[in-house]
Formats: C-alpha cells, sequence, structure tokens
C-alpha cells in the first residue's frame, strides 16, 4: 500500500423521498481508501452499505458531499460521464458473476474492451490481455468454456479477469462469495488476498465477518452513519 489516495469522500449524503417521507441513506459518510488496499464494507439491512457502494461504483450520485476518485471530483457528474469513469477506472465484481451465456470465458473477459471507445486495441492484443488476465486467476485452461460448463468458483473467476482486464484503478465487489460454497468461496477470497498483495486496490462488501477478516480494514455501517473501523492487521 502507498501514500496514494483512491477514494475520498466528504460528509456524503444521500437523500430519498421528500419532506416528511424522505430517509437519508447515508448520512456524512466521511472514509478514505488508499492505493493497494484490501478494505471491507459491512452493515445491517438499511446500514447504507449498498447505497455507498452505488456511489463508490460510479452507478449514483450523492445528495450533497464531495466522492473524490484517483484525485477526481466525480460528485456532480453526469450519467455519461459516470459511465465512462467507471469503463476507465473501476472493475466490479458481483455476487451473481453477470456473465454473458453462450458466450467463451475469453470473450467475456474481452467485454469492457468492446466498450471502451477511447482506447481502440486490435482484437489480437485484446485476445493476449484477456487471456493474460484467466492465467491469472488459473483458467489458462478453461478459455473456450461457456459458462454453463464451469462451476461457480470458475465463473466467479472469469468475472474477476473480466473486472481486471482494462487495468482499473478500483475493485469493487459486491458480496463476491455470496453464491459460493465455503470451499469455493475461500478460493475467491484467497485470490482477491493475492491480487491486492500485488498492488490491486479493492473495496468489498459483506455480511459475512469470516468474509471481512481477509481484508486489512473493515468499515461498519449503521444508520447511514461510520459506526466503528477495525483493522485486521493484515500488511503487504
Amino acid at each position: 500500500m502507498n501514500d496514494k489516495t483512491i477514494i475520498e469522500t466528504i460528509d456524503l449524503t444521500k437523500v430519498y423521498g421528500m419532506g416528511d417521507a424522505s430517509v437519508a441513506a447515508l448520512d456524512g459518510v466521511s472514509i478514505e481508501v488508499k492505493a493497494g488496499e484490501f478494505l471491507a464494507i459491512m452493515g445491517p439491512s438499511g446500514s447504507g452499505k449498498s447505497t455507498l457502494m452505488h456511489i463508490l461504483g460510479c452507478l449514483s450520485r450523492p445528495t450533497s458531499g464531495q466522492y473524490i476518485l484517483d484525485g477526481q471530483d466525480i460528485s456532480n457528474l453526469s450519467k455519461k460521464e459516470l459511465a465512462l469513469i467507471r469503463n476507465q477506472k473501476l472493475g466490479f465484481i458481483f455476487q451473481a458473476y453477470n456473465l454473458l451465456p453462450r458466450t467463451t470465458a475469453l470473450r467475456n473477459v474481452m467485454m469492457p474492451l468492446l466498450y471502451d471507445h477511447n482506447h481502440h486495441i486490435s482484437d489480437e492484443v485484446g485476445e493476449q490481455k484477456a487471456l493474460n488476465m484467466l492465467e491469472l486467476v488459473g483458467l489458462a485452461d478453461r478459455t473456450h468454456h461457456q459458462p454453463q460448463e464451469l462451476s461457480g468458483g470458475q465463473q466467479q473467476r472469469v468475472a474477476i479477469a473480466r473486472a481486471l482486464i482494462n487495468d482499473p484503478v478500483l475493485i469493487i465487489a459486491d458480496e463476491p462469495t455470496g453464491n459460493l460454497d465455503s470451499h469455493s468461496g475461500h478460493e475467491i477470497l484467497d485470490l482477491l488476498r493475492s491480487l491486492h498483495q500485488k498492488g490491486v486496490t479493492i473495496v468489498m462488501v459483506t455480511h459475512d465477518p469470516i468474509t471481512a477478516e481477509y481484508t486489512q480494514r473493515v468499515i461498519h455501517l449503521a444508520d447511514g452513519k461510520v459506526d466503528s473501523i477495525k483493522h485486521n492487521g493484515h500488511k503487504l
């Protein structure tokens, strides 16, 4: 981990509804995440963790406050501008994998490259990069398999390779082991930890304390506020 700040939020609020019917899903959340950090966000249902994840992932804008990502204040960007930031700077890992059916692992991993209209690379270069990512996650021998031919753990590895393909400054993992048995789940967490040890910055939303133990730091939310911060003691 180095001293560069990847995420800084300053008094983030997110209010849904209006007047007497308004609800503050986030109420003044200020956090920092350094480059190369592995962080977990936890909290009970209604704590605001999903809302915070959506803002950090540029899927939603705060009602007030600032969100600075990789040195750029993106709090008030348009939906189109946020979509560009998502594609250029972020990688996502979802509980449900979100792979395209009847599409090979290789093509699934390449999908973000196809949507990145600002960086035109040849299919040959893109394929080689996708192959490198699949090798990184231990799936070099599953390149031409479709999702239905892969186990849940293997599908999640494909999703992780896809998240890494654009060299993002931040990986956001939303309950990445939620659909997996305990053995496959631990394998995915070991993989995330190994990526973190290579310098990848990861923010993981989870409800599971055992999963959170794999990270360096755990931010607990309650009622839209930072309730506590726990350091797990893991170092690079």
